[in-house]
């Protein structure tokens, strides 16, 4: 079985360890998450396991024959080629396999060398080919390359055209074609939309191969991994089950942890004190230093929190007042050739409280809707009438082009911030991923990532009541994402948006507006209801088609969407609404048993975690010398630890089958 095996690894810069005597095994089946703040260095200990980085110390082992395919989180670019003829370079090996093939069958019929060597490796060979998925290369790359997002028509553009993105799927897509025995994959959602993250959970969930991959998408990595390892302060632990379980026994951890660091502080300030006060008094010299010697005993072992699992909450400052109606589009259509309609005769209404996302393919108009409504793109057909009271706040991604200057980050932000929310300004930098002195750094030398971070964080400091969000979680961590989503569920105005973040969306929408070429739908649900609405009508199943739009000329009725204001529909309409009453009593029926088991999910979660702490004082009462120096004692709380065991091996079993029992829905 292919593996690759790490054995007390560790590996330094300068004065700072990255990996402390790592140990972990990844083989056939493996289906594991590697996470960590920030800067720990999860991409270094990926390098290492792909063998481009040499470690300092400890040994690396990798199974004869096993077929490694790593992908970096950024900087692939692709040219001189088609992309189907970039697709199939990812080949090579089984056209070198097909050469050495077509010697051996020469030698054969020319009676040259041992010839049972030469059949077995004949035989070999062609079983190598055949596991490889070489013998369906082409089909294989169309396959992948059309579920990352790539149409028809992009098979014979040159690579060259696809902007970085683009060339970053190219990679993955590759990374994915030679079926390799293991997979290393750092960030690969970060250029992917919804629809291409949905079709790589899909793959991961039927790949037979073990595969270690970084993510920001909880919802993705609760969908494809079984296992996390945490990378902090150089150590890597491992926690079974998927990524909410690790956050919540996590958690559980941290409060311990929390404990004896507020403990070990006041200690630290206490021994401080002392020096700073008699350090320099001959009476006491000889306390200070002894004083000196205790505080860097501890200081060696201070304990650090992690960054990632501090809880930091803020609030946007309060929402200017708004009438029930935020905004209303009649008719907007748009065009960038005159030919093809991006959007063609979109109705909508944008109520207060609204959390509208906008769902589509790339190229569906998503973004081109959201510059119209904010006002930076006003050459469309239609109207768009803004309510009273209205005022916008627009974040994209080309707001940090407009970011220039030699100020440092912290004067930028502070120049927008409110005076009551500047106390809070270095905790908001520091969710932001901007810690320590990287709130000095000079505006002029952020990277496109950081500085759309600057100017997300420069909008939500403003007092507006609509925000207009396209891709705000790009270039977050996940503790980031999770103060960005609770800041917007406090928010007091209207939100519509767009994302490829699943769970981003699932917790935040309460609308969906649809889009794809020239029609629209909206739906009055969320995002689980949105979905299950499309899985139902992909199954066949007949359901209401109010509140979609249809192509001009069409002999069906078209329906705008509807409102709360909105009267009673006639005759044709009835039909369709008792089709949509009873989806709905389907949907509540339905949501009530996902409820229950999800609840199942989380009593099994609490007791797991419980158990877990209670098996740790158990442990940490083995490192006293009043138990483990009296065998009566050591021998029953080995025993109880055995038994605690026992219990979460039970524990993660019920878990393991109530998480694909909730799966399901």
């Amino acid at each position: 079985m292919a593996f690759v095996q790490f054995s007390k690894v560790s590996l330094a810069f300068g004065d700072r360890d990255i990996l402390k005597d790592v140990s972990v095994n990844l083989a056939a089946g493996s289906k594991a998450a590697l996470t960590g703040a920030n800067g720990t260095g999860k991409s270094t200990l990926i390098k290492v396991m792909a063998g481009l980085v040499a470690p300092d110390d400890g040994t690396r082992a990798v199974s004869k024959d096993a077929r490694i395919a790593y992908l970096p989180q950024s900087g692939l670019t692709h040219h001189g080629r088609t992309l189907r003829e970039e697709a199939d370079k990812a080949f090579d090996f089984g056209y070198k396999l097909q050469e050495e093939l077509d010697k051996i069958g020469d030698d054969l019929k020319a009676g040259v060398g041992n010839q049972k060597v030469l059949l077995e490796r004949h035989d070999q060979i062609l079983t190598e080919m055949e596991n490889s998925g070489f013998n369906r290369r082409e089909v294989t790359a169309e396959q992948i390359l059309i579920g990352l997002g790539f149409s028809h028509d992009d098979l014979d553009r040159n690579c060259e055209e696809f902007s970085g993105g683009w060339q970053m799927r190219i990679a993955l897509a590759k990374s994915l074609m030679v079926n390799p025995d293991i997979l290393l994959l750092d960030e690969p959602t970060n250029y992917l939309d919804i629809e291409a993250r949905e079709w790589l959970e899909k793959f991961l969930n039927n790949y037979s191969g073990g595969f270690l991959l970084v993510s920001h998408d909880r919802y993705f990595l609760d969908h494809t991994i079984n296992e996390v390892y945490e990378l902090f302060n150089g150590d890597l632990h491992r926690y079974p089950g998927n990524f909410t379980h690790y956050e919540k026994v996590r958690e559980v951890e941290l409060e311990t942890l929390i404990k004896e660091y507020e403990k070990q502080q006041e200690e630290i300030r206490h021994l401080q004190e002392f020096i700073d006060r008699f350090g320099y008094k001959a009476s006491k010299a000889a306390q200070a230093q002894e004083r000196q010697k205790m505080l860097d005993k501890i200081l060696e072992h201070e304990i650090v929190i992690p960054e990632s699992l501090k809880k930091i909450h803020f609030k946007f400052p309060a929402a200017p007042h708004s009438g029930r109606l935020v905004a209303t589009l009649e008719g907007v259509t748009k065009s960038y050739d005159g030919e093809h309609k991006v959007l063609n005769n979109l109705d909508l209404l944008l109520e207060n409280g609204d959390r509208l996302v906008v769902a589509g393919h790339n190229g569906a108009g998503k973004s081109t809707l959201l510059r119209i409504l904010a006002g930076v793109d006003p050459d469309f057909e239609g109207s768009v009438k803004l309510g009273a009271g209205v005022s916008i706040g627009y974040f994209s991604q080309d707001n940090a082009e407009s970011l220039k200057g030699s100020e440092s980050i912290l004067e930028c932000v502070e120049r927008d911030a409110p005076l009551e929310l500047i106390p809070r300004l270095r905790d908001m930098l520091g969710a932001f991923l901007f810690r320590g002195d990287d709130v000095f750094k000079s505006i002029d030398v952020l990277s496109g990532g950081e500085k759309s971070r600057v100017a997300l964080l420069k909008l939500l400091l403003k007092p507006v009541n609509l925000l207009i969000l396209d891709e705000p979680t790009n270039h977050l961590d996940m503790h980031s994402k999770d103060v960005l989503l609770e800041a917007l569920k406090d928010f007091g105005g209207t939100v519509i948006f767009v994302s490829h973040d699943r769970g981003f969306i699932e917790e935040l929408s309460t609308r969906v507006l649809e889009l794809k070429p020239g029609l629209f739908r909206t739906f009055p649900g969320d995002y689980r209801y949105y979905m299950e609405r499309l899985e139902r009508e992909a199954n066949g199943e007949e359901i209401s088609k109010e509140g979609e739009s249809l192509p001009p000329g069409s002999h069906s009725v078209a329906h705008t969407p509807p409102s709360p204001s909105d009267s009673v529909p006639k005759t044709p309409v009835d039909e369709s609404k008792s089709s949509a009453r009873l989806s709905y009593e389907e949907k509540k029926k339905l949501e009530a048993e996902r409820r229950k088991a999800e609840k199942r999910v989380s009593q099994i979660e609490e007791e797991i975690a419980r158990v877990e702490e209670e098996k740790s004082i158990e442990e940490n009462k083995m490192a006293n010398p009043e138990v483990y120096s009296n065998g009566e004692k050591a021998k029953a709380v080995q025993a109880k630890i055995s038994e605690l065991s026992s219990k979460l091996d039970e524990l993660n079993a019920a878990w393991e089958e109530a998480a694909m029992a909730l799966e399901e829905f």
